[in-house]
């Protein structure tokens, strides 16, 4: 028989996530009861766990809860897995048409992630931007779109952490229910979202990735302000943005069955 030796960490690991699926978040001593485990080893495990990108912590109540990337254990394959071989070389081929920078984006504790980017790509991207940016929810095409398009129990949730976040300025605006249902219904109705920032003299319009009629990431396109209106660019790219959107949300599925899921 192979001798081999037990990873107790790991077990531990998958303790504190199975500890948090059961609860809307949980403080380290909460977990620590739960678990059986010393505080110290919780907030170890926990903050390995964070820095992976599988929990985050809320600073509004100091409590931890699960990220999307969890459901990457899940999935058949992982993010990354999806992003470089499905996604990537579709957002390529748009940039490759349109010239201005597509970027892929999932959601990531109070943020959103970048996973991939053609910023090196475009000639016309004022910034440049790589995989691994965060940037706010609310105050992107793409966080808007991606909340848009999210089931209604997940959407309260993130709103309600938002709400007692402090992660960014925007985040304010999940204290208003009633801006919240305006903004995010004109989204739904219109399938796609735009925001503008001056002082960065940019703009982007965003759309969702729908796999089974589930959101999974934004992709978006970000142009500048002194080239074009919100409306031109609606108008000239917001349908090859859909198409490519499809595009990937088909091989996604399409993975997914080769997958077994």
């Amino acid at each position: 028989m192979t001798q081999f030796r037990f990873v107790r960490s790991l077990v531990r690991g998958l303790d504190i996530l199975q500890a948090l699926n059961r609860r809307n978040g949980a403080t380290v001593t909460e977990v620590a009861q739960e678990t059986a485990l010393s505080r110290g080893t919780v907030y170890r495990m926990l903050e390995t766990l964070r820095e992976a990108g599988y929990v985050f912590r809320d600073s509004a109540d100091a409590r931890y809860r699960l990220t999307i990337m969890v459901r990457g254990l899940s999935d058949g394959f992982s993010d990354e897995s999806w992003v470089s071989e499905i996604a990537k070389p579709r957002i390529e081929a748009l940039c490759k048409k349109v010239v201005w920078p597509i970027a892929i984006a999932t959601i990531h504790g109070t943020t959103m992630l970048i996973r991939e980017t053609t910023d090196k790509n475009s000639p016309l991207a004022l910034r440049r931007i790589s995989g691994g940016f965060r940037f706010p929810i609310l105050a992107s095409s793409a966080g808007q779109a991606y909340l848009a398009f999210c089931p209604d129990e997940q959407r309260e949730t993130m709103l309600d952490v938002l709400s007692r976040s402090n992660t960014h300025p925007s985040d304010m605006m999940a204290r208003n229910p009633r801006l919240m249902r305006k903004i995010l219904g004109e989204v739904r109705e219109k399938g796609y979202a735009t925001t503008t920032r001056p002082h960065l003299n940019d703009s982007a319009v965003a759309v969702p990735v729908l796999p089974h009629g589930r959101v999974v990431a934004a992709i978006s396109l970000r142009y500048i302000d002194s080239a074009m209106s919100v409306s031109t660019a609606v108008e000239k790219y917001l349908d090859e943005l859909k198409e490519t959107a499809r595009d990937i949300a088909e091989a996604f599925e399409a993975k997914s069955r080769v997958n077994g899921d």
